[in-house]
Order: structure tokens, then C-alpha cells, then sequence
């Protein structure tokens, strides 16, 4: 209410109360004044304060306090982790090529060998009498061979006298063939007969170690009776099952380790299988531990097992970040000065999430639950 009419009201106040009027009696004038003050005071209790004139009827909002941190600070690459285990790159069953009896054997399981070494001796009595026989008849061509071709020269010489038939001559070059013929055959069989000899002699094809013996001293074998079970101690491979989901994070992953008893071993990658296993579902990777070259041991032993361990390239946001907005699940960002929900589509409650955002990106960490979409922060 303005000032001029507070000023007519009380004017008003006063001609009703009479006191403008005709005289009247004290107690008649004294009631009309005291009437005329209540309703003055009862007008003026009803007015609003001076100040409220000038309040707007609506008032802007305001801005939420907020902390943000930029996304390369509070971003974290989880750790992987498969169970592994160390496998020698050859592991060979070695069996008998020959029939016969073992009369030795000569490495323990456990032990270590050399290439080449000696680790069976099948009865080679057979076998050398094969070379020796194997041998006569090689000698026997060799003779028949000399004859016919001192035959043949002699009959050159008397057909340029005359004194043999060129059909004769003939007969004599074809007779030199068939003995030439005859005793390459019979140097092949010898050959044969000495290659059976060699087979009687079971030797180590790499270096390593005897995971399993199965030859017995005076047992009789057939081709194909295993007799060791042999494990390459050089060149050395861990290997894992891992989803294919996974491959493509292990593949650009920098920090490959093989732990066992509480101590780590470099990797690098060698090769993931180009196939998924029916049951599991996974596919088999191989990986070789660093600074080792073939021929050389691997740092833990064959059979090892352990933990294959490397962090996700892939950038997470931790799940405290996270709220819910809706169907979706998001973090907010700091755009100038609101703050902006970005909406993270395989992001799951109570789980890490992976975030394509650039790094300078300003995610706001504390404050987060009570905002909403373009909210004005400070």
C-alpha cells in the first residue's frame, strides 16, 4: 500500500470517528478515538513490509558446489588375471622303430639329457647280421659289375678288328646295365640294413628332461611301444585360456607377467589360437618369457603353474562415479558452468566402466548424486 492512501485511510478513520463533527460528549468522543485507532492498527498489521515491494515473484536457482578432477587422474586400467602354466614347446613320446629286446636303458625320469644321448639299446644281433648279408650281396653286384664292363671294353677292341658282331657288342652294353642296376639295388638294401642297425639305438632328439620312463630291461618291443616320455628343457611357453572377449585388451596390453610363488616373470606374446573351444569357450594363448633365448632354460620349471597378469589398456571410470539418470547409467561432466550427464552404454551399478572420453575431461567426483542434466554448478 502506497503512502497517500495509508493517508486517506486515516482521514477516513477520523470523519467516522467524528471527531471533525459536531461537539460531542467526552465519553462519546473518547469511544469513536479509540475505535478509530483499533482499525488503524488492525490496517496497518495487514500491510506488507516496505522492503517486499520490490521483491520478484520468482527467483533464479541456485548453483550447486561441486568438485571435478580431469578424466586422466581418476581413470584406472584394471588388472587381468588367468590361471597359467608353464609348457615345454616339444614334449615327445619317444617309441621303438624296431622289434627286439631292450637290453639297457640308461636315464632316469627326472634326468636331464643332452641331444643325442643314448637312452635305449635294443638287441642289435639281428639287425648286423642283415648288414653283414646286406653287404656280401653288394659285393657279389660289385664283382658281377667290374666282370661285365672289362667284358664289354675287351669287345670293343674286337669289333674294331673284326672279330665281333656289332649285335654281340650290343649284348655286352646291356649286360654292363643289369650289373650296374643290380648292384645300386643292393646298396640300397644295405642301406636299409644299416638304418634298421641304427634304430636299434634309442637316442634324445633335443635336450631335456625324462617326464616318464616305460622301458624295462629284457622286455621284448614292437615299433611303436613307447619307451620315454621326454620334455624339451629350452624354449619353454606359458600357456593360458582366455575369452574372446579378452583378446583384444591382452594384445595391446605392455605389461605381461607370469607370477608364481609370489615372484614375477616378464612375457611377451607368441600367438592366440585361431579357434574357440567347444566347452569352455575360450581360446588358447602362448606367451614366452623375455629376455631368455631358446636355448637356454626358462626361468621357473616346465609344469609350473601360476597366474598369467597383465592391466587393461581399456581406460575405467570407478564405479563410485557413477549415478543413475533414468534407464541409463552415466557420469557428469563440467561444461563451463553446468554440468552435463554422459551416458556410458555398457555401464553397469556397482561395476568399473569403460570411457571413451578425452583425457582433459572434467568429471565431477564429489556432488555428483543430487545433479541433474544442465544443472549450474560452481
Amino acid at each position: 500500500m502506497r503512502l497517500i492512501d495509508l493517508q486517506q485511510a486515516i482521514a477516513w478513520l477520523v470523519r467516522r470517528a467524528g471527531l471533525h463533527g459536531p461537539t460531542r460528549s467526552p465519553a462519546a468522543a473518547f469511544s469513536a478515538a479509540l475505535g478509530a485507532l483499533l482499525a488503524l492498527l488492525i490496517l496497518l498489521a495487514a500491510m506488507p513490509p516496505a522492503h517486499a515491494q520490490n521483491t520478484p515473484v520468482a527467483t533464479k536457482a541456485t548453483a550447486l558446489i561441486i568438485e571435478s578432477a580431469p578424466l586422466g587422474e581418476v581413470i584406472i586400467h584394471p588388472q587381468r588375471e588367468l590361471a597359467a602354466s608353464v609348457m615345454a614347446r616339444n614334449e615327445s613320446k619317444l617309441s621303438a622303430e624296431v622289434s627286439g629286446v631292450v637290453l639297457r636303458w640308461t636315464a632316469e625320469a627326472g634326468s636331464a639329457v643332452n641331444k643325442g644321448q643314448v637312452l635305449v639299446d635294443i638287441d642289435p644281433v639281428d639287425f648286423r647280421l642283415a648288414v653283414a648279408q646286406a653287404q656280401a650281396a653288394v659285393d657279389a653286384s660289385l664283382a658281377r659289375f667290374r666282370q661285365a664292363e672289362q667284358q664289354h671294353q675287351r669287345s670293343q677292341a674286337l669289333v674294331a678288328q673284326g672279330f665281333f658282331s656289332q649285335e654281340a657288342q650290343v649284348e655286352r652294353a646291356t649286360e654292363v646295365a643289369l650289373k650296374r642296376s643290380e648292384l645300386a639295388s643292393n646298396r640300397a638294401q644295405l642301406a636299409v640294413a644299416q638304418r634298421q642297425l641304427a634304430k636299434a639305438t634309442l637316442r634324445a632328439p633335443f635336450a631335456g628332461s625324462v617326464v616318464e620312463r616305460l622301458a624295462q630291461a629284457g622286455e621284448a618291443v614292437a615299433p611303436g611301444s613307447v619307451l620315454y616320455v621326454l620334455a624339451e628343457t629350452g624354449a619353454a611357453e606359458v600357456s593360458a585360456s582366455i575369452a574372446p572377449a579378452d583378446v583384444a585388451g591382452l594384445r595391446r596390453a605392455t605389461d605381461l607377467v607370469f607370477e608364481t610363488r609370489g615372484q614375477n616373470y616378464p612375457l611377451r606374446l607368441l600367438r592366440v589360437g585361431s579357434t574357440v573351444s567347444a566347452p569352455a569357450r575360450t581360446q588358447e594363448v602362448r606367451l614366452a618369457f623375455v629376455a631368455t633365448d631358446a636355448t637356454q632354460p626358462p626361468p621357473v620349471p616346465v609344469g609350473s603353474d601360476g597366474r598369467l597378469l597383465w592391466s587393461d589398456p581399456q581406460p575405467y571410470l570407478p564405479a563410485p562415479l557413477l549415478v543413475r539418470r533414468g534407464e541409463a547409467i552415466g557420469v557428469f561432466v563440467e561444461r563451463g558452468k553446468v554440468a552435463r550427464f554422459v551416458v556410458l552404454p555398457d555401464a553397469q551399478e556397482g561395476r568399473a566402466a569403460a570411457v571413451e572420453l578425452p583425457l582433459a575431461t572434467r568429471v565431477v567426483v564429489r556432488g555428483q548424486a543430487t545433479l541433474q542434466d544442465g544443472a549450474a554448478i560452481r
